[in-house]
Order: C-alpha cells, then structure tokens, then sequence
C-alpha cells in the first residue's frame, strides 16, 4: 500500500521568509516536513535569489558558548530548553519554542543577539533559532541532550546552587499550576528524567510526589495548599527569568506559609461518598484516573484503593472509561 503525500506545515510565505533570513534549506525541510529538494524547487518557482552553494553567512550573532558557564540565568535557559528546545539533527541549528513571546524576548538579551523571533502562523508558537555547531555541541556533549531527547533524555548535571533556577524553567517548560485545586503538575515523555526529578523534589523540599504513566507521558503531581507554596518559595528564591503568568498563580495565596496546612479529608461517610461523585464528575471530564485523583486532591492509591473496595464505583469507572474509548 503506497503513502500518500506528506503534509506541508509552513506556508510558502513563511519558508521564503526562513530561507531569507538566513536559515538552511536543510532545516527548513525539517520544520516544513518536506524534502530539502522540495524546498528548493519551491524557492526556484518563486524567483528567490539564492545563496552560493555551500554558503552560510551570519546575519545575527550571540553569544555562543552561552551554556559553557554555569550561572543562575543559564540553569534556566537549560532547563526550559530541556523542556521545550529542539536540536536539529543534520543540521547545526538549536531553537526554543514558547508560546509566550516576552520569555524569549528576554532569553534573547541574555543571549546578546537581535536574532528575531519567528511565529508559526497555524500554532501561534514563537522560536528563536541559533545557528551554531558550538552551541549544539555543547549542550549535548556537556549537558546530555540529543535530537531526540523527549523519550530518553536524562536528568543533566546541576550544581546544587543552581538547581532550584533549572526546575523553574523546566516547570515554565512542561509544568503547570491549577491554583483553586493546589495542584501542580509536570510533564514529560522519559522516565528517567521524570524519576529523577521527584527524587530532587522529595529530598529538598520534604514534599510528598506522585508519579503515573498516561499511556506516552509521564505525569509528576504535586498536590496541597502547603505544598504548592513549599514549591514556589523554592524555584522562585532569588529569581531571575521566570514566566509571569505562572509566578502570579502562586501570588494568589496570601496566608503565610507557617500557617498552611495541606488538606484533611474528613473521613465520615457522608464526605468520602461527596469525594467519590466528584471523582466521577471530574473522570467524565479528563477520561483519565490519574488526573481525576489529582483535581479533587486525592493520591492515585487512594482512588485505587476505592475501585478495589467499591464494586459499584467500579462499575461506573469501566463504564466511563469504555464509553470514552
């Protein structure tokens, strides 16, 4: 059975664009899921004036032996690359991704560079590229990434004083806070990395974790009014980059933190039997245990617990989730 044809993901205007500013037909390619000579038959029709062959000329410039010395600004550039970065894989090319256009803004003068941003017209992400073996040498040699780091990469080497700063943007990467449910999650598709991360989290801050399987990723949770608040005072302890929205989500607490308890479920009848139904409301909504557990502020093993010693709740789970399928 032959393959139908691959699916174009950038414009015409947006790859003559790339190709303009600089960018290899090579990485083009990549982003735009085609072939490079598909590219160039594209850049042909459309009386593009080409470079000489072989040619590569630097318009922008920064600084690239940026992830050479370790700092507080630099473990967070590292930990939101880890998160949301791409390292190209023929090519010499290096980019992060973020939907929120200041964050980068800032990663650029950090950089030293007025190399500008470029948005994806059909997913609205902002990149910013760096084209440089150096930069792309570095950060797999000397921190562990690779081209195809989301399933297998490891936790980097942190030095201790620095590790709160990587977490923070790792957390602005692939984490996520739901202040009204004192919840906090990551998110993340290796193992090993996710497993090392709830250790880091546990020894440091003394904080109960829960880590599950949701089918390709693997989800660390966080939960409790205390807990969350134990997190922020950590990833934001002499801050330097950070992403506002989620900054201003754990601002909303305005009790003190010695005064913070985690939440006691009472355990009468009448209040398991309340958590339970919005158990099942919350299930109907994500389709997914794990993350019903987490948005009434239940652990994984209380819900299991539950389904071993509930027949009837049981019953209504498997009908849920087959219903969903």
């Amino acid at each position: 059975m032959s393959r139908g044809p691959k699916k174009r993901t950038l414009e015409v205007e947006e790859i003559i664009s790339l190709y303009k500013k600089g960018e290899s037909t090579t990485r083009i390619a990549e982003l735009a899921n085609v072939s490079s000579r598909y590219i160039n038959k594209l850049l042909l029709k459309h009386n593009v004036e080409r470079r000489p062959r072989g040619h590569w000329k630097r318009k922008y410039h920064f600084n690239e032996d940026y992830f050479k010395t370790w700092s507080g600004t630099m473990a967070y550039i590292l930990g939101l690359f880890t998160a949301d970065g791409f390292i190209s894989q023929q090519g010499q090319t290096v980019s992060i991704a973020q939907k929120e256009k200041d964050i980068l803004e800032e990663i650029k003068r950090e950089l030293k560079t007025t190399q500008p941003l470029y948005r994806n017209k059909s997913t609205g992400v902002y990149m910013l590229y760096m084209h440089s073996k150096k930069m792309k040498d570095d950060l797999m040699n000397l921190h562990g990434l690779n081209p195809c780091k989301s399933n297998n990469v490891e936790f980097p080497y942190v030095p201790q004083e620095y590790l709160h700063h990587f977490v923070r943007g790792y957390f602005d990467g692939d984490g996520s806070i739901n202040f009204k449910g004192y919840t906090i999650v990551f998110v993340g598709g290796s193992y090993l990395f996710m497993d090392t991360l709830q250790r880091i989290l546990n020894d440091k801050l003394n904080i109960d974790t829960n880590l599950v399987t949701d089918k390709t990723n693997y989800r660390l949770f966080l939960s409790g009014r205390k807990t969350i608040q134990v997190f922020a005072q950590w990833i934001y302890k002499d801050k330097n980059l950070f992403l506002e929205r989620k900054y201003l989500e754990f601002m909303k607490e305005k009790t003190p933190l010695d005064l913070l308890e985690d939440r006691k479920f009472r355990n009468t009848k009448n209040a398991v039997k309340l958590r339970k139904q919005k158990f099942l409301e919350q299930l109907t909504k994500t389709n997914c245990i794990e993350k019903a557990s987490s948005l009434i502020g239940i652990t994984t093993n209380t819900s299991k617990q539950w389904l071993e010693n509930d027949s009837d709740l049981k019953e209504k789970v498997n009908i849920l989730l087959n219903n969903n399928k």
